[in-house]
């Protein structure tokens, strides 16, 4: 094989591997590395975990009214999609929502709803967030006179938002990211990233400093052409030759430094997870069980990697329910339930459910209208935050009034969300670490809203 030859189908290799992130950090690739802007802010370990569900969930019949005005209103707007009373998980909420009702979890997240209801109940429900730039009425809306994020109800657009609320779709970098340029240098390994997706490419964990690292459900994985096994070390051993010599170009030499940074990561983690001692904590064998499993072990071997912040990424589709929804939503719901009941049991087991909270987001929720079997794409939404240091069995947030052409709907059944990305995200960064003072840092629109903090984390 010519030289030029080997370096393209290593190159193309490369770029799809876990080793590569975001096309504007793959010259850079920072991964970690101390800056004049990374900032010591404690040793105290805490992690962060979204679980982005792909394509929309519809919330709104995951926690569902089971009586009252509420519930009349939720029947009369979902017909065929409505959820019977009697199939839903009961919660008893420490204060009764204002709206007068009481709500369940759909039948198939029994565990979460057991949570939910118990002492001291590490699950909260923020209820009703979507992408804000200003907080809006239906008339205003309507009116046309406060501005809303472009490109509405469209999946690549209010995905990008809601990782990055900032809102600024050209340098593309998540509230995530922005986190991790904050505090990478409180790692003491100052080569791996703080931030990790187990789900590949993604806006939310790309900053200025810092890009993602990717593993996979096993471990970090590693180009086939140039892994370690007996028959690859003739080509191993050409590929880091190549690597290590010196090269004239600039971009020459800053590819050869990512790829040695890279590999080495490489094999620093799967060390680390072959020398772990084993969690007892089943996972569920689903695609997310699989992905927040490899979380657990990330965050077992914390020490031996020498991190003290981390932030993971993974994620579950599916959610896009246009038809068939009763049915495909039931088993992402139920997929969703098992998973993270078992990676909070994880924290436990490991002595560190304080210190990690997981949270999920989604580019939208679904309409209250139905087409049939299915729902269409709707703005506001409801959301699961998880962890020990969560101020757990309580609704925050608004509920919103479900009606047809009610005061909290767009049209066509499309909520208008009363609380915002920003503070939802921002009351997290709170409790991660972030000075009040700093949020703009991040959140640079947070002002615009009544409050940074939505109170649904214990005061830090």
């Amino acid at each position: 094989m010519k030289r030029r030859d080997f370096l393209q189908r290593a190159l193309c290799a490369t770029a799809g591997s876990a080793l590569f992130t975001s096309f504007a950090g793959k010259l850079s690739l920072a991964h970690a590395a101390t800056t004049a802007n990374g900032r010591l802010l404690g040793n105290d370990y805490r992690a962060l975990v979204c679980v982005y569900l792909y394509g929309g969930n519809d919330a709104f019949n995951m926690l569902v009214p089971r009586s009252g005005t509420p519930r009349t209103r939720y029947a009369a707007s979902r017909g065929a999609l409505a959820l019977p009373v009697d199939t839903l998980r009961a919660l008893n909420p420490l204060a009764a929502p204002v709206d007068g009702g009481t709500y369940g979890f759909a039948a198939d997240m029994p565990r979460l709803a057991t949570l939910f209801n118990q002492a001291n109940s590490p699950l909260a429900l923020v209820t009703n967030v979507g992408p804000l730039l200003y907080p809006i009425t239906k008339a205003q809306y309507t009116a046309g006179s406060v501005p809303v994020p472009t490109q509405l109800f469209s999946h690549s657009d209010q995905s990008v938002t809601w990782q990055q609320p900032a809102a600024d779709m050209i340098v593309r970098r998540g509230w995530g990211g922005r986190l991790a340029d904050m505090f990478h240098a409180t790692n003491p390994n100052p080569s791996l990233s703080m931030n990790i997706s187990v789900d590949g490419e993604n806006v939310f964990q790309a900053g200025d400093d810092v890009v993602p690292y990717f593993v996979g459900q096993n471990g970090a994985e590693s180009m086939w052409m140039v892994d370690d096994s007996p028959w690859n070390a003739d080509r191993r051993a050409a590929f880091v030759a190549l690597r290590d010599a010196s090269h004239g170009h600039a971009l020459q030499r800053q590819y050869a430094a990512v790829m040695r940074r890279s590999m080495a990561n490489g094999a620093d983690i799967n060390a680390a997870l072959e020398g772990e001692a084993a969690l007892a904590t089943a996972f569920p064998d689903t695609h997310l069980g699989r992905q927040l499993r490899m979380v657990a072990r990330l965050i077992h071997v914390r020490a031996t990697l020498q991190m003290e912040r981390q932030i993971f990424f993974v994620g579950l589709g599916g959610f896009d329910t246009h038809d068939n929804q009763l049915e495909d939503q039931a088993t992402q719901l139920g997929e969703l339930d098992g998973a993270l009941a078992s990676f909070h049991a994880a924290t436990v087991e490991m002595g560190l459910a304080n210190a990690v909270t997981t949270f999920t987001a989604s580019e939208f929720g679904r309409t209250t209208s139905i087409n049939g079997d299915g729902t269409d794409h709707g703005w506001g939404s409801h959301h699961l935050v998880l962890g020990g240091a969560v101020s757990g069995r309580r609704f925050y947030g608004g509920l919103p009034d479900l009606s047809i052409e009610g005061p909290d709907d767009a049209g066509w059944g499309q909520i208008i969300p009363t609380t915002s990305v920003d503070q939802y995200a921002a009351t997290l960064a709170r409790w991660y670490g972030v000075a009040q003072g700093d949020l703009s840092t991040v959140f640079p629109n947070i002002g615009r809203f009544a409050t940074s903090n939505l109170g649904f984390m214990a005061a830090t």
